[in-house]
């Protein structure tokens, strides 16, 4: 009985040892892999996927290694090379060329040819002989030849006829030569075998987005208050007439708030004030009344024969129509008599507002996710997003989704994408750091961000980098909103009209998405004293905006967003790069694409009230250069062509006159 339980405990070491003995290759560290290949990463059709892994191998021999894709469901991977990066890193990238769910994994393998290759090298510099040496590269050479990989790369022929080649020749130094060619280590490469095969054991998810998931420029508005007359509640039609406006600023996507009928329980007067007047539109955010909910339409805004017009007149412009999904009910909404379970009830049978203490939002009720709510409100919610898809909505804007589940975001997200894949989700949650990032792996195509309270060099350059040089790039968009109905930020209300060209500019060449809210333009800065919200606040009252007021930022807004257009280094959210500037009020910062082909260097004067000027570094190390070197440069602005002569340059940026300055490096060879 011992013997027999010996040799059945002998029995899993050596089938172990077997199972080990081939890996010699080790794959660590594969990027981009969120929580283990938990999430996706993201990416965009018409782009790449950068991916990079730690891979390394016993000994001296030569190794290579290839990134596996495909799209979910296809039967063929294809197969694209990684290429040594450094310490042990491997980098290479390969085509999204579909609008689908890609998936991918990494093998490695030892090259014999390659590793011969390099022996060889090193006897001959040394002046050994190598007559030995030859004949294991012949011999490598004809196995390669025989192989099953030389059939099935097509690559058995030319093998052959190498071998036929090196058997016929009468010299060593013809076989050698023959050996030593790069016709033959591309053969090789592409048909001889790969030992010591290893294949990472994850195959790691990629959902892809349409182009506009990571580069848009949004435009929010009140829809009622386009009517210019604050006695008239503005309709569909009226959002119409003012396409052209918001066209010509260069703005691709319109956001509305909630367009749902408003209810009338506990509806806000003016400045939040809590009892409305006569008149007082209330909140769009306080959804639902006897008018109906979230599948419902304000009823002055003009119904789902106006609203299906402006869809229409939006694509007519070039703009996408986004909407608000705010999952909150105003106290009359049609859901609390016909479904009270989705809700929170005090033992007294009150329900209970809406709080974020100190915070009171008497016009609004929270829905409650489970108990007697799971699932038919899941179901209800889903539907709702879908409702909407249908009447061609393909952008929505969500209110504070972190304060719903997290399971129910990435259930319901799913569940739109397996119908409309098209459909953008941005996430409106200012919370703490690693929610908002959880909510962007469950699903979210963008986010907001903390940049709005970003304002110093420091601050700014920390941020960013985290941004663009952590895990965080691969699943986080950011969309730098400069402001919002509900944030007026402090930096805005001290700072005057500098103040907006400067935020304008951080947010629209910082990142790929961006966004302001109607306003913007018109340096609004009008404050509720002490807090970062806007006195006389559209979201309680109708206003009617003079758009040409004096000491508008138009010809800003349509510069930054002409120029995010026709420079495609400025459509990389990830490319971005800061150079030294020795002020510590000029911000520089540059955008590069991978051919060099646009490169757009950027100085901002953070401080709006005074004249800073810095020297800077040039990049010409970007560019291959030294640094005494020149290049050509063009002033993006006024359109002049010159010369900069070595890496420092100076700057000076005066906030009333400009604030900013944004330059093309010219890489054309010829360039003295």
């Amino acid at each position: 009985m011992e013997r027999l339980l010996g040799k059945q405990d002998a029995k899993g070491p050596e089938q172990r040892l077997h199972e080990l003995a081939p890996v010699r290759v080790a794959i660590e560290a594969v990027s981009p892999e969120i929580n283990g290949g938990r999430f996706p990463a993201k990416a965009v059709v018409g782009g790449s996927l950068q991916v990079e892994a730690d891979i390394f191998c016993d000994g001296h021999d030569k190794i290579d290694a290839a990134v596996l894709y495909r799209v979910v469901g296809d039967k063929e991977w294809n197969e694209a090379p990684l290429r040594f990066h450094d310490n042990d890193r491997w980098r290479g990238e390969f085509p999204i060329e579909r609008q689908a769910p890609h998936e991918f994994t990494i093998i490695a393998w030892r090259d014999l040819f390659a590793t011969w290759r390099d022996e060889v090298r090193r006897k001959i510099e040394a002046g050994q002989q190598v007559a030995s040496e030859i004949k294991e590269g012949a011999h490598l050479i004809g196995q390669a030849a025989a192989g099953e990989r030389a059939k099935d790369a097509g690559e058995a022929d030319g093998l052959a006829e190498l071998a036929e080649q090196l058997g016929a020749a009468d010299d060593e130094a013809t076989r050698l030569a023959l050996l030593r060619s790069d016709r033959a280590a591309a053969l090789y490469s592409r048909g001889g075998p790969r030992t010591s095969l290893t294949r990472y054991a994850t195959t790691l998810p990629v959902w892809v987005d349409r182009p506009k998931a990571a580069f848009s420029a949004w435009y929010e508005i009140m829809p009622r208050s386009q009517s210019d007359d604050p006695e008239r509640h503005g309709t569909f039609d009226d959002v119409i007439a003012r396409l052209p406006y918001i066209r010509d600023l260069g703005f691709d996507v319109l956001y509305l708030p909630p367009i749902h009928p408003i209810g009338r329980v506990n509806r806000k007067g003016r400045n939040n004030s809590l009892h409305a007047g006569e008149g007082d539109p209330g909140s769009p955010y306080a959804i639902g009344s006897e008018e109906g909910g979230h599948d419902a339409i304000h009823p002055e805004l003009g119904g789902f024969d106006g609203f299906a017009r402006l869809v229409d007149a939006a694509a007519q412009h070039g703009l996408e129509i986004a909407l608000d999904f705010a999952i909150q009910c105003a106290p009359d909404h049609p859901w609390i008599k016909e479904h009270p379970e989705w809700f929170d009830w005090r033992p007294d049978g009150t329900i209970k507002f809406a709080e974020n203490p100190p915070k009171k939002y008497e016009d609004i009720v929270n829905v409650h996710f489970y108990r007697g709510a799971l699932p038919s409100l899941w179901y209800a919610l889903r539907d709702i997003v879908l409702f909407w898809a249908e009447h061609r909505v393909r952008i929505f804007r969500v209110d504070n989704p972190h304060t719903k589940p997290l399971p129910f975001w990435e259930w319901m997200i799913a569940e739109v994408h397996a119908r409309y894949p098209d459909v953008i989700f941005l996430s409106e949650a200012f919370t703490r750091p690693k929610m908002m990032k959880r909510l962007a792996k469950v699903g979210f195509t963008q986010s907001y961000t903390y940049f709005t309270w970003r304002d110093t060099k420091q601050e700014l350059t920390e941020y960013l980098t985290e941004l663009t040089r952590t895990e965080a790039r691969h699943y986080y968009r950011p969309n730098f909103f400069v402001n919002t109905p509900d944030i007026n930020p402090y930096f805005l209300q001290h700072s005057g009209r500098p103040g907006f060209r400067i935020r304008l500019v951080l947010a629209a060449t910082l990142a790929g998405n961006y966004g302001v809210y109607n306003g913007f333009e018109l340096c609004e800065a009008a404050a509720v004293p002490g807090k970062e919200e806007y006195l006389n606040s559209e979201k309680y009252e109708i206003r009617a905006w003079d758009w040409d007021r004096p000491g508008n930022i138009r010809e800003d807004v349509a510069l930054v967003n002409r120029l995010r257009r026709g420079n495609p280094a400025l459509h990389d959210f990830t490319n971005l790069e800061f150079y030294n500037a020795w002020n510590d009020h000029i911000l520089v910062y540059g955008r590069r694409a991978a051919d060099l082909s646009s490169f757009v260097l950027i100085a901002v004067n953070l401080d709006p009230h005074n004249v800073q000027g810095a020297d800077f570094e040039v990049p010409l190390w970007e560019f291959g250069r030294p640094d005494d070197a020149s290049i050509g440069v063009e002033d993006l602005i006024t359109g002049d062509r010159f010369t900069w002569r070595g890496k420092v340059q100076n700057v000076e940026l005066d906030p009333q006159v400009r604030p900013y300055a944004i330059w093309r490096l010219i890489a054309e060879e010829g360039v003295p």
